[in-house]
Order: C-alpha cells, then sequence, then structure tokens
C-alpha cells in the first residue's frame, strides 16, 4: 500500500521508540500541545489515518527474518560474526535487554498499535458511509500488532481506544498476556463481522484474514475447539483456495492471490538507508537474505535474482526434512553451488555459508528505478497468512482438541496441502492421535520454511528446548524487554521472565 502525506498528531513516545517516525511521510510532532482533536473531520482524515496505521507492517520484515533465524531453519549469516550483532545473538540465544533489533520490533509494533488507537480514540467524532469498514480494519492492526508483541514480549502493555503520551509511562504497566489475548480476540471477533469478504483495495484486510489471525490467535492459546471451528467456517466459505502451481506462489506475479488471505504490500517506490530501515517502502528481509554478491550473465538462465546480504541461511536439518518427491523443496530451499553448476552465476560466500538460500524471499531481478539502497528497497510482498497456513491450523486444531477431537477432518485438511505438494495422494497421512499430531508440526516445518513461523511454533508446542541450539526452558520462550523502556518506567517493570531477574540483566 502507498504512503498518503498525511498529519497524525500524538505522542509516541514511551514503549515506542524515539526514531520511529524518522523520515516516514508523518510530520514531526513539534510539541505535545497540539490539538489532535482538530483532525478526524472527514471520511479521508480517517482513511488517510488508517494509511499511517497499515504503514508499520512494512516494518515486520524484521519479526519475519529474525523469527526464521531464532529457529532451528537457518542460521544468522552475514558477512562475519560481527554483522548485525543483534541478529547474531537471537541466532546464538545469547540475546540480552540492550539487544537493538529486539528493541526495533518492540518499538515499531507499540507505533502501530498507537497509529490505530488514534483512530479508534476518536472513532465517534465524525459519521461517514462505510466508517465501520475504516473502524473495523484499524481493529484488525490493532490485534496483529499487539499479537505481535505479545508473541515476542509476552505480558506487554495494554492500552485500548487511546494514545500512549508523554508522561504515561509512570502509570501504565505490562498487562498479563491473557488479558492482552482477550482484546485481540475481541478486536477480531469486531473485524470478521464488518469487513468485506473483498477489500476495496489490495493490501486491506477482509474477514477472512480476521477469521485467520483469530483462529491463530486460539490456537497459540490451546483453544483448539474455538480455533477449529472459526477455520472450518474460512475454509468452508470457500473465499480462498490452494494455488494449484506452488511454483508461483512467491514470484511478483503471484502476489494477492486466491491463497493469499493476508499479505503485507511492498514496493521499491521509496527507498531507505541503514540509519532508518522502517523508512523503506521495500521488503527489507529480502536485500538481507540475499547472496551475496550474486553475478550473471545478463539474460541467462540465472539472470532471475540479484545480490544481497546472505543472512538467514537454511541448514541441512532443514533440508534434509522434505520427503523424496516434495514439490516445495525446490521452490524453498536454492541449493547454490548446484545453481551455480547449472547456470554459470558467481557468488560470493558469507559467514556460516551452508550452501543454501531461503529461495522464497531470495531478491528478484528488476529494474533499476528503485530509490535509495536497491538491496533495502525489494517489492516482494510478504504472504503473512497463506491458506496453506488455514488448512494446517485447522487440522492441528481438530486433531488437539480435547473434548471433540476430529482426526479425520485433520487428515483431510493436511492432506489438501500434501496434495498439492507432491502432486498426487499416493502421500496421504492416515494416522491417528498423537503421532497425526507429529505429522501436522512436521508439514508446519516444511510447508512454512523461511516465513517466520517456526520458532512460534516450537515455542507454543513445548518442543523448542529440545530443537534450537542454546534455548534455555523457562527464559527463551519470550525475549527480554528492552532496557530502555524498563528504565523509562523508573525502573517499575520486572525484566522477562516474569519475577525472576537472574535470566536477562
Amino acid at each position: 500500500m502507498k504512503k498518503i502525506n498525511i498529519k497524525i498528531i500524538s505522542a509516541i513516545i514511551i514503549l515506542i521508540t524515539l526514531n520511529v517516525s524518522c523520515s516516514d511521510d508523518f510530520v514531526d510532532v513539534k510539541s505535545n500541545s497540539e490539538n489532535s482533536e482538530e483532525f478526524f473531520n472527514s471520511e479521508a482524515d480517517y482513511q488517510n489515518a488508517l494509511v499511517g496505521a497499515y504503514d508499520l507492517l512494512q516494518a515486520t520484515y524484521l519479526n519475519v527474518l529474525m523469527g526464521e533465524i531464532a529457529s532451528d531453519n537457518t542460521l544468522a549469516g552475514g558477512e562475519s560474526a560481527t554483522d548485525v550483532v543483534g541478529i547474531q545473538e537471537v541466532d546464538d540465544m545469547i540475546h540480552t535487554p540492550m539487544n537493538a533489533q529486539l528493541r526495533d520490533i518492540w518499538g515499531w509494533m507499540f507505533s502501530g498499535v498507537n497509529r490505530a488507537n488514534y483512530i479508534l480514540e476518536f472513532k465517534d467524532k465524525t459519521n461517514f458511509t462505510g466508517k465501520e469498514v475504516v473502524l473495523a480494519e484499524a481493529s484488525f492492526l490493532r490485534a496483529y500488532y499487539y499479537f505481535e508483541l505479545v508473541k515476542w514480549f509476552g505480558d506487554v502493555p495494554l492500552v485500548v481506544d487511546q494514545r500512549i503520551l508523554f508522561g504515561d509511562q509512570f502509570t501504565v504497566d505490562r498487562t498479563p498476556k491473557a488479558d492482552v489475548y482477550a482484546q485481540i480476540e475481541l478486536d477480531l471477533i469486531y473485524a470478521a463481522s464488518n469487513l468485506p469478504v473483498t477489500p476495496s483495495q489490495e493490501g486491506r484486510v477482509t474477514k477472512g484474514a480476521a477469521q485467520a489471525l483469530l483462529g491463530k490467535a486460539y490456537l497459540y492459546q490451546e483453544k483448539f475447539d474455538a480455533a477449529a471451528a472459526v477455520l472450518d467456517q474460512l475454509i468452508a466459505d470457500a473465499n480462498y483456495d490452494l494455488v494449484s502451481d506452488y511454483n508461483s506462489i512467491f514470484e511478483d506475479a503471484g502476489e494477492n492471490n486466491i491463497e493469499s488471505v493476508f499479505e503485507v504490500q511492498y514496493s521499491e517506490a521509496e527507498g531507505a538507508g541503514f540509519d532508518c530501515l522502517q523508512c523503506s517502502e521495500g521488503n527489507v528481509a529480502v536485500g538481507f537474505s540475499g547472496v551475496r554478491n550474486y553475478t550473471a550473465t545478463p539474460d541467462s538462465s540465472g539472470d532471475i535474482f540479484s545480490s544481497g546480504f546472505s543472512f538467514n541461511v537454511p541448514v541441512q536439518e532443514v533440508v534434509d526434512a522434505f520427503e523424496a518427491g516434495d514439490l516445495r523443496k525446490e521452490v524453498a530451499i536454492l541449493d547454490i553451488e548446484a545453481w551455480a553448476s547449472q547456470t554459470g552465476i558467481t557468488y560470493g560466500t558469507g559467514f556460516e555459508h551452508t550452501g543454501y538460500f531461503n529461495r522464497k524471499y531470495l531478491p528478484r531481478k528488476r529494474s533499476t528505478s528503485a530509490q535509495g539502497d536497491r538491496n533495502l528497497t525489494n517489492p516482494n510482498n510478504y504472504r503473512a497468512i497463506r491458506f496453506a497456513d488455514v488448512l494446517l491450523m485447522a487440522a492441528e486444531a481438530h486433531n488437539r482438541s480435547t473434548t471433540a477431537p476430529n482426526d479425520a477432518k485433520a487428515q483431510l485438511y493436511i492432506n489438501r496441502v500434501r496434495q498439492r505438494a507432491f502432486g498426487d495422494q499416493l502421500h496421504n497421512i492416515s494416522s491417528t492421535g498423537s503421532a497425526l499430531t507429529e505429522l501436522i508440526y512436521q508439514e508446519r516445518r516444511v510447508e512454512l520454511v523461511g516465513e517466520g513461523h517456526r520458532f512460534f511454533d516450537l515455542v507454543r508446542t513445548g518442543k523448542a528446548a529440545q530443537e534450537i541450539d542454546g534455548f534455555v526452558a523457562n527464559k527463551h520462550e519470550v525475549f527480554p524487554i528492552p532496557t530502555i523502556e524498563i528504565e523509562l518506567t523508573g525502573n517499575r517493570w520486572l525484566q522477562n521472565p516474569g519475577t525472576n531477574k537472574k535470566y536477562y540483566r
């Protein structure tokens, strides 16, 4: 979604890093005394503010990149062991509250919350036809940002329908994540009831997106029956389906297709630099995941990718996780040595070089019209929720239900995903019970590899300690609250995890 120049008069200070605005299209706030009540006098004002709330979705590139690197799917990579130290720390599970990238995630997600809250704070100021849709979009976005915050940090401050302003740091407290989830549920139920089935513009959220995120929020809380119900309805509505050609999903031509339930929009319309990565309209994670010094002869078969910084490199274990005949492997993983032999391309090796790259989000060859650093302005959209994910979540919900397990339906859903992956029904799964549970987990890994879900899947299913090197149970399930945020509260907040201060200092 393209940015629109608008004036958001709000103080995004505590909990939100002070440089969030940077060179975004929102004017700098000169003082806290500017009268925000003078805004929201027309539908255009609400729509413009809504674009501002959508804008922070582009900053979730870091959540995706770090979520994958934190898992057992990939290594940090980069140029050296000191290339973006915060990413290297998370990979090695030695991160601290001083981690700059974790602070960015905290700040950017709370900036998104604040922008959504700004709209909802003034929801009654002006009436116009279609306002319920605007409020539903804002509610979805608030839920999405809070869902990310809960995943990463556990208990976080919950502020609803009002902005977080300077001075609030002395009174606001961290809210138990169960209460944050309760608000996420309320927001998504409201959004699903008021959003259209078909978006008015590519990139805007829909009823299906709200249902899918609600189902995921239920699944993360192990509310399996509730998850199954909402995901079943989404599937039965038949507004989404699996794309028949898996090869096309992650190409530019495959953006916003029938499988994409929710997709974060990127473009090369505005450049950025390393001093303000969130200012980019492009998908920064794509450039970070690219092959270092990738060079191809023009118009050769290898002339489809461009260079990057060689972060987020898949390990042999995840490559071996694919079964023989699984068509997804070649789409998900680029074997750079085999590719070089086949096409004649040349490349450089970076730190922790494994020989593999995340092909789904490799930078594609494009025009020279991009602004700023081309490595930071890749236009590849992020497929935040795919229909395949919906099917696998529904399968898990039915299988893990403690009141009404339905393995037959779970098999039906997982086999829809596998039939596309193998091109036949010979690889259908007939297992039940806990054996089926493990197969669903495995299917999520190979279907969604490279998309940032693996770490959180391992945490929520209690498998992280046995699968991730360096992961310490009862410590690494959540990440540390940035030190600056605790200091701003007068050190009132306890550091994660809870009252045990020995873990994060």
